[in-house]
């Protein structure tokens, strides 16, 4: 099969992100040739989504979609949507392999070895125990690096499928995270993101006396890393003892991603999520002061069942209090399979999409407020790309993003740049660099 082409395509969230990057290294490593999705492959490999009933319907899209580029081609369906409904990704006409969440390890021995049909691998998740060793070392195009080191979620809010999809927890061996950081750090890599589906469970389930501060600190201490985020946190994982040990390390940057979704206490009920709104500004209040520069961000969903006028009023309110640097807001979707999708009180489109864009301008508003404080200020900026000729992208520690233009490549650099100018249709700040 040396030389075969493979094309990737994900759908969905930064773990199902880094999960397509480990199979595309799998692939690369044994010879294979990449090419882009849109174009003729041998073969073709969609990691789903299975978020959203929407999520389901572009994937299914995407596996004819491929089949049509080449009907000769061996098509792949994994992530999400695979593991959560086998039998209707079967039914897709074309797709030839199902893998779901496991055997991704294997992934070309399984293509290698594949004899026709359709060839169905997904398992019970529930009965996963053990992490599966993906690895990515290269991201190309890339500098700053998604590192996974936790699976799984058991919290089962009413709205969400993915503890179904992705099973239990289970988190990656200390020694196995440190080793890809290194690797990392040996090719040039600057900035980590330790992601995971529920990161703040991490370690709970190794009984190594190892949590997610730990690995955080594990990390710090590696050679040529000199930034280090983490994906989204539940607001009771932010206490005083962990807000202090990240404050003691410098490379560990000032923007957290702290999950919301609902800033009123009865949708927050019924929701299943485990923390009030007063929780939550606790949390809130532990990161300002510890970070008087830092961002918050976080997700709020609109037009939950049950959602009344006067709760949305009270959780748009509640953002406002809080003074995040952004929102990323979500119309509520109704997700087969999940409790919240069977209520008889759903909101309608029309005021769901209503209550979407009135947040979504209290968003642009917040972010506004948050970057006009940098205006005049100069602040470290790691640039990332050159978005066109001699102009680079970059951001700051508190996920301010910047644009500046320079006649030498910043690509990969850390460079102090002035703050000059907000641009509000880009959401970001024009700056400066000598």
């Amino acid at each position: 099969m040396t030389g075969k082409r493979v094309a990737f395509t994900t759908l969905g969230c930064k773990v199902n992100m880094y999960d397509t990057e480990a199979m595309r290294e799998l692939f690369l490593n044994r010879g294979y040739t990449e090419v882009d999705f849109d174009s003729e492959a041998d073969i073709y490999l969609i990691n789903t989504c299975s978020v959203t009933n929407f999520g389901d319907k572009k994937s299914r899209q995407v596996i004819r979609r491929a089949k049509k580029l080449n009907p000769n081609a061996i098509v792949i369906a994994s992530g999400c949507y695979a593991q959560t409904a086998p039998e209707a990704v079967a039914a897709v006409e074309g797709v030839n392999i199902i893998t779901g969440i496991k055997d991704r390890a294997n992934i070309v021995d399984i293509v290698e070895g594949y004899n026709g049909g359709v060839l169905n691998l997904v398992s019970d998740i529930r009965t996963a125990v053990e992490f599966e060793p993906l690895t990515v070392t290269r991201l190309e195009g890339h500098t700053r690096a998604y590192l996974k080191i936790q699976e799984g979620c058991n919290r089962f809010c009413t709205y969400c499928i993915i503890p179904y999809a992705r099973g239990p927890i289970r988190s990656r061996r200390p020694e196995d995270v440190l080793e890809e950081v290194r690797k990392l750090a040996a090719n040039g890599f600057k900035e980590i993101v330790l992601t995971g589906i529920h990161i703040a469970s991490y370690g709970l389930d190794l009984n190594c006396g190892t949590y997610l501060a730990d690995i955080i600190e594990m990390v710090h201490r590696t050679e040529g890393i000199e930034r280090i985020r983490f994906s989204s946190m539940e607001p009771l994982a932010v206490t005083e003892e962990f807000i202090s040990r990240m404050k003691a390390l410098p490379k560990v940057c000032d923007h957290y991603h702290l999950s919301l979704q609902s800033g009123c206490d009865k949708t927050l009920h019924e929701m299943g999520r485990r923390y009030t709104s007063d929780q939550y500004y606790q949390a809130v209040e532990r990161i300002y002061r510890a970070y008087p520069d830092g961002a918050i961000t976080t997700d709020i969903i609109v037009g939950f069942p049950g959602e009344s006028d006067e709760d949305f009023k009270e959780s748009a309110a509640f953002a406002q209090k809080c003074g995040l640097a952004r929102i990323h807001v979500f119309p509520y979707s109704p997700k087969n399979g999940t409790p919240a999708a069977k209520r008889k009180d759903q909101v309608p489109p029309q005021i769901k999409s209503q209550r979407a864009a009135e947040l979504g301008e209290i968003s642009s508003r917040l972010q506004r407020n948050f970057m006009s404080r940098f205006v005049g200020r100069t602040m470290p900026v790691l640039f990332e790309r050159e978005i066109e000729p001699g102009v680079y992208e970059g951001y700051t520690t508190n996920y301010i993003r910047v644009i500046a233009k320079s006649k030498d490549s910043l690509r990969n650099r850390i460079i102090n740049a002035c703050l000059t100018e907000i641009d509000e249709k880009e959401g970001l700040i024009k700056a400066q660099v000598r």
